[in-house]
């Protein structure tokens, strides 16, 4: 089966809105969020290079989240000013915190895990 960039989007967008929605609903705890920004990061990364490995998507991804959890230490007033806005403070976060480096790291081995099984089930239906 071919890898597609259009699958990858839609799920890209309907991570969005689940992520979205966790934070509405207050008895879901605030990990899942982060765990599915995670997720949103790697199929970001899938639209961008659908047909590389996933585990070097996975890696990539991982990276990437890690990156933008540590430069939430970074404290100069021009990102604290990017953080208060809307794009800012879904896509930079607020502030640095272990709990969201394991998140991340439970939501890209998750995804990971997800999408090996599924490449393999339908690679051995067509074979």
């Amino acid at each position: 089966m071919k890898k597609s960039r259009i699958q990858y989007f839609i799920l890209f967008l309907c991570i969005i809105i689940l992520g979205i929605l966790s934070r509405k609903i207050s008895f879901i705890p605030l990990w899942i969020g982060d765990a599915l920004y995670a997720v949103m990061v790697y199929f970001l990364v899938r639209i961008f290079l659908p047909m590389k490995k996933a585990f070097i998507v996975a890696l990539f991804s991982l990276l990437l989240c890690y990156c933008i959890e540590f430069l939430q230490l970074y404290q100069a007033e021009w990102i604290i000013e990017l953080r208060k806005t809307l794009f800012g403070r879904y896509v930079l976060g607020q502030g640095f915190l272990w709990s969201d480096i394991l998140a991340y790291t439970f939501g890209i081995a998750f995804v990971f895990l997800i999408e090996k099984i599924t490449l393999n089930r339908i690679n051995q239906k067509s074979a």
